[in-house]
């Protein structure tokens, strides 16, 4: 069989191209050949030209990544749909409860607000947003098989595209084969942020809860730390508002946890593994969008949560997107997201008894192991076969 993968792949630096990469990896692995017809183009117009230069006759199915706010991907599909009717069409759902939320372009008159202050932009794409649902769901039902990466993502995914039950799967996460470390000793507990580095993680609901956990036990100082570790992609880091990192190390100095955090910036691939397996707990403080609340629910995952299972270790995550669904099988616990109150309980139970760690890291490393890309590669091979036999509708 051969595939068409559209889709972001290193060295762009998002979740969404790692994921890509591994998945075309495992695929090949499968015997399957895996074409990338738009591999290092992120220029609109020269990737419809590429895919009209392409030699589609040999393709016997076409695979997209979407979501983390792309447009090319989106766009390729629409482009295939038209052009090549008879290609099998199949996608993988990064953020449901939609495809890619907003409009690559606006129209005129709202394109005149793009170039106005705050919050005129944000009006002008939920203004445009009755369009935007609507491109979605015709290409969404012109889709062989839509793939979410939890239950509530496609239940949501299916209710707002209105779907047909068949058209959506559900693949975890896959996972790397990372050889099992025993967890460090449990003094000091180790914590980690593990992502990109940016706006809108919760960091600094972290900080914020990690000093109130230590002014009200005193006596755990010197006996907790956390680790801040991740990529620092610059247009996310240095962006209007400031430099993002300048105002974390702020904060940090500001909650006299100077001598607690440490960093980790920029984190090679290699590293990664070793880094997750140092800490005892990753923890995940994401706060949901309020701008894309307006336009619906989102309800992905993390990549950060499948390295916690590949390595073994367990989350304390906000319950933001479906990551109480990802936790639900005793690899971690949940809190309010927002809610720093909720977040240093959650570090209290943790600190006063960190055997909790213990337990959940056994089990994320079971679900790890059960999520392997070997495996998901297998999910996904089998799901493409069934779209090739399905008729046309």
């Amino acid at each position: 069989m051969r595939i068409a993968l559209l889709a972001p792949l290193p060295p762009e630096q998002t979740g969404i191209a790692d994921y890509a990469a591994h998945l075309r990896n495992a695929l090949i692995e499968l015997g399957l050949e895996v074409v990338t017809p738009l591999a290092g183009c992120q220029d609109l117009p020269e990737q419809l030209r590429r895919l009209q230069a392409f030699d589609w006759s040999g393709v016997d199915l076409v695979h997209a990544e979407l979501g983390g706010g792309r447009f090319g991907e989106f766009q390729a599909l629409g482009y295939l749909r038209r052009a090549q009717p008879h290609l099998p069409l199949t996608a993988t759902v990064h953020d449901p409860e939609r495809l890619i939320w907003r409009r690559a372009k606006l129209f005129f008159p709202l394109t005149l607000l793009e170039r106005l202050p705050h919050p005129l932009p944000q009006a002008a794409a939920l203004l445009a947003d009755p369009l935007t649902l609507r491109e979605e769901r015709r290409l969404a039902k012109g889709m062989r098989r839509l793939i979410t990466l939890t239950r509530l993502g496609g239940d949501c995914l299916r209710q707002r595209m209105g779907l047909r039950p068949q058209q959506v799967a559900v693949i975890a996460h896959g996972n790397l084969p990372i050889a099992p470390q025993a967890l460090p000793p449990l003094e000091p507990l180790r914590l980690l942020y593990f992502g990109f580095i940016y706006r809108g993680k919760g960091i600094e609901d972290l900080l914020q809860a990690l000093a109130q956990s230590l002014a009200a036990h005193p006596q755990c100082r010197g006996q907790i730390r956390l680790t801040l570790a991740g990529g620092t992609a610059p247009e996310m880091t240095f962006d209007p508002a400031g430099n993002y990192l300048d105002g974390l190390r702020q904060q940090i100095s500001a909650l006299h946890l100077e001598d607690v955090v440490d960093w980790q910036l920029d984190l090679p691939s290699a590293q990664i593994p070793a880094t997750i397996q140092a800490h005892h707990v990753m923890v995940l403080p994401y706060r949901e969008s309020k701008k894309l609340s307006f336009l619906g629910l989102m309800r992905g995952t993390s990549g950060a949560l499948s390295w916690a299972n590949a390595c073994g270790r367990g989350v304390i995550t906000s319950n933001a997107r479906a990551f109480a669904e990802e936790v639900a099988g005793g690899n971690g616990i949940t809190y309010q997201q927002g809610d720093i109150d909720s977040l240093s309980n959650a570090l209290n139970r943790l600190i006063l008894d960190p055997q909790q760690a213990r337990q959940w890291a056994a089990r994320a490393g079971e679900i790890g192991r059960q999520r392997q890309w070997a495996n998901t590669a297998q999910r996904f091979a089998e799901l493409f076969r069934d779209a090739c036999e399905e008729p046309l509708r």
